[in-house]
């Protein structure tokens, strides 16, 4: 009972801080109050099976805000030392690193770093990219730069997961070459939203 309380009070904590960060920054950020446990379990899922992660495996997130995500993606077998977070906002950083000491908290431009990914995993091996940027922000080219130079980045049919609240897929996947694929809408979360898996069929690693 007194987890559940626990568990209750934190999440309060972790909407009236998302807001506050909101009302600052709006156009940073995916959404005024964190993913919904369900969101982030449904995009933990598209996430391929960790038992099968090598070494050099890493999974990075764009976007993490407080770890909601994080968390599922941990709870799927994720090993917290594989997860690389890529968070623009100082204070959801020194957030994650306290709730994840074990994962790597990168400070930054999201849709820079995104576009350079090798510069911050160097040679290792991108299994996902899970990501939670309010990409409809961005004009057209960007949204494709930040999908398209992840895929580059990653194995042949590894996936770019995004949620969107939009019907409007954020990029055509006929414009990057990729495959789509999506999920059902999740009531649940406000807004509800849907996952969606970009994928490209073929094409070497940047």
């Amino acid at each position: 009972m007194r987890r559940r309380a626990r568990r209750s009070e934190r999440s309060l904590s972790d909407e009236a801080r998302f807001f506050t960060t909101w009302l600052r920054r709006p156009l940073t950020m995916g959404a005024v109050s964190p993913s919904s446990r369900q969101l982030g379990e449904t995009m933990a899922a598209y996430v391929p099976d960790p038992s099968g992660f090598g070494e050099t495996s890493l999974v990075m997130e764009l976007g993490p805000g407080t770890g909601v995500v994080t968390e599922c993606l941990i709870a799927r077998g994720v090993p917290e030392d594989k997860l690389v977070l890529v968070e623009y906002s100082a204070e959801f950083c020194a957030l994650l690193r306290l709730r994840f000491p074990r994962a790597t908290v990168v400070q930054g431009d999201a849709y820079a770093i995104a576009a350079d990914v090798r510069s911050v995993i160097g040679p290792a091996r991108l299994e996902a990219v899970v990501s939670g940027l309010p990409l409809l922000t961005k004009p057209d080219a960007v949204r494709e730069e930040v999908v398209s130079r992840c895929l580059s980045a990653m194995e042949p049919g590894a996936p770019f997961i995004q949620f969107s609240y939009s019907l409007t897929l954020p990029v055509k996947p006929g414009e990057i070459g990729a495959s789509v694929e999506t999920s059902g809408w999740i009531k649940r979360n406000l807004p509800p939203a849907r996952v969606i898996a970009y994928r490209r069929a073929s094409g070497g690693t940047a």
